[in-house]
């Protein structure tokens, strides 16, 4: 690959990676199998979907684990390759790129050049301005009605739009996103970036020496800062000194940094100032003073270690936190049970001849389907007086069903007695896959408070 070509190689990439994040999250809430989402939490149906399972709000127990995976990534990659997230993969640089390049430079000409970030546009534009911001607008509310398809299913999205009255709250999170996002991309710009987002105060702490950075490289560039960050010149001294001071590095910065000054919390590992001394640097023959590489690679020329231990360490916890994600979610329960026993402990009916108990039942149909559910008894001393048959529950319905066990007096003993009983509920129509096991006990009373 030449230089010349080398020169765009990070931006190029760079676009298709943000085409492909786009691409994918506006796409992947309208892919559902069987009903579900591959990710959804949903406040209005109290469900957690996570890979095209539906889990009912009982079984949040995954979140810590979705939320361990998510963070643990982010701190890998930040150990390996630095902030690639913020430069790479991050919302808040797609939408300034889309916002400040595509839309005020390419489309508009409000800017004259993606070359330089650090100029703001000159007076005038009024109308260009004003089309800018409203395009903006446009693009964030979709942005916006995508954030919130991983709370609120498209379809269900949609479906209120068209009753703003009944759904003014989710009216008022879709205008104060899109209000956000408007100011955030238009007056907040890269300040975002370097003053609010907590990630760049704790990037630091995740770095080390083999840690890929965007890095200028002083022994061949020459000095442009001493160690206590002021500036000798725009050009070092030394004639061998390969940095020509012409600060075309400086000027495509979106975080308004120079990398000449070495590593700092502001630089979001975008590369574009490794594109812009690249295709300097090629004129001339020679490779970008600035590239995407380690400080041991630059400062002691030695081999980036990638399997280090801190690496390993987040490979170890991230391999953990997915097999406990798995794992648990393998456990989805597709049918809920609680059993409560009312305050009566028993009852005596049929002339002494029968002992009843009375529970309350609380099934809870977690399926996308309609199912028809009843319970059987393990233990063959006692009967189902109620309910006789079975019954049908709608997808996520949950219905209370007073259920009274009964048994001979028969059984009746000198002391009261506790029975343990285990009770097996399922789905009719799929035994072998939807069941529960539940434990309760059954009282009897003494033989003595059982009239003859």
């Amino acid at each position: 690959m030449s230089q010349t070509n080398l020169s765009v190689f990070y931006r190029q990439k760079r676009y298709i990676v943000f085409a492909l994040i786009t691409a994918v999250a506006l796409v992947l809430p309208f892919i559902t199998l069987d009903g579900n989402h591959f990710f959804l939490l949903s406040f209005d149906k109290k469900q957690l979907h996570l890979l095209f399972t539906t889990f009912d709000m009982q079984e949040l127990y995954l979140m810590p684990f979705v939320l361990m995976l998510f963070f643990l990534t982010i701190f890998f990659v930040t150990t390996l390759g630095g902030r690639v997230w913020c430069g790479w993969s991050c919302p808040q640089t797609i939408f300034r790129v889309i916002f400040r390049d595509f839309i005020q430079t390419k489309l508009l000409g409000i800017r004259k050049s993606i070359q330089n970030k650090q100029k703001e546009p000159q007076e005038g534009y009024l109308l260009k301005r004003i089309l800018a911001i409203l395009l903006w607008t446009m693009l964030a509310s979709l942005a916006a009605s995508n954030f919130l398809w991983y709370f609120i299913p498209p379809e269900d999205f949609f479906q209120y739009l068209t009753n703003p009255l009944e759904h003014t709250i989710m009216y008022g999170f879709l205008l104060g996103i899109t209000a956000f996002l408007v100011y955030d991309v238009v007056a907040l710009k890269e300040n975002f970036c370097v003053y609010i987002c907590p990630y760049s105060r704790i990037q630091s702490a995740l770095f080390d020496e083999h840690t890929l950075q965007t890095i200028y490289n002083e022994k061949r560039g020459g000095q442009i800062y001493n160690p206590q960050g002021i500036k000798l010149g725009s050009k070092p001294p030394l004639v061998t000194d390969d940095c020509t001071g012409c600060e075309a590095c400086v000027r495509v910065c979106p975080t308004h940094i120079d990398i000449r000054k070495g590593m700092q919390l502001e630089c979001i590992n975008c590369l574009e100032c490794a594109d812009a001394c690249t295709s300097v640097m090629a004129k001339l023959g020679k490779p970008s003073l600035i590239t995407w590489t380690s400080s041991m690679a630059i400062e002691k020329d030695k081999k980036t270690n990638y399997l280090r231990f801190r690496t390993l360490a987040y490979m170890v916890a991230l391999s953990l936190v997915l097999v406990g994600l798995f794992v648990m979610g393998s456990q989805k329960e597709y049918m809920l049970l609680n059993i409560n026993r009312t305050s009566q402990l028993y009852k005596i009916a049929d002339d002494s001849k029968r002992i009843e108990n009375v529970y309350t039942f609380l099934f809870q149909n977690t399926d996308a389907k309609d199912h028809s559910y009843y319970f059987e008894l393990s233990n063959s001393e006692l009967k189902i007086e109620k309910p006789t048959e079975p019954f049908v529950l709608k997808a996520g319905q949950k219905v209370n069903k007073i259920v009274i066990l009964s048994s001979s007096s028969d059984e009746l003993s000198d002391e009261t007695k506790n029975l343990p009983v285990n009770i097996k509920a399922f789905a009719v129509d799929e035994k072998e896959k939807i069941w529960v096991e539940r434990k309760t006990i059954f009282i009897y009373p003494k033989k003595s408070e059982v009239k003859p």
